[in-house]
């Protein structure tokens, strides 16, 4: 049985980090407004509950559940297998944060009447985004 850690992040609205998700590869996402049990690689229920869960049949097939957890200030914290964080470490969970980054300006571009005028990633993982809006 693997035992799970929890990784604080700075992230908090639950539609972004599914977007975020998607696009560093999960595109079945659950997202539930009150915590839902993890499960491990056998299929066996754990105390670990998140509100959002990339289940184990998308991850691996020895994989456990991944959850992100919201924390009492607002906040996600990831909750991973020992065994899945040689996979899903520090540097996925940066990936996973820049890409929540980008979701959340092109949202704020839409929400304020902005155009994206470009939008680059470079190969070591920057993005470049410029806005534009005319008045």
């Amino acid at each position: 049985m693997s035992h799970f850690t929890r990784v604080r992040t700075a992230l908090r609205d639950p539609d972004l980090l599914v977007q975020a998700l998607a696009a560093v590869g999960f595109t079945t996402v659950e997202t539930h407004d009150k915590p839902q049990r993890l499960y491990g690689y056998k299929g066996d229920a754990r105390r670990d509950r998140a509100e959002v869960i990339i289940r184990r049949a998308h991850i691996g097939r020895l994989s456990n559940d991944i959850g992100f957890r919201r924390g009492d200030d607002g906040t996600f914290e990831a909750v991973i297998s020992e065994y899945d964080r040689s996979r899903y470490d520090q540097p996925w969970l940066t990936k996973v944060a820049r890409a929540y980054g980008h979701a959340a300006a092109l949202r704020y571009a839409e929400d304020n009447g902005y155009e994206v005028d470009t939008d680059v990633l470079d190969k070591d993982g920057r993005r470049r985004l410029v806005l534009r809006r005319y008045t």
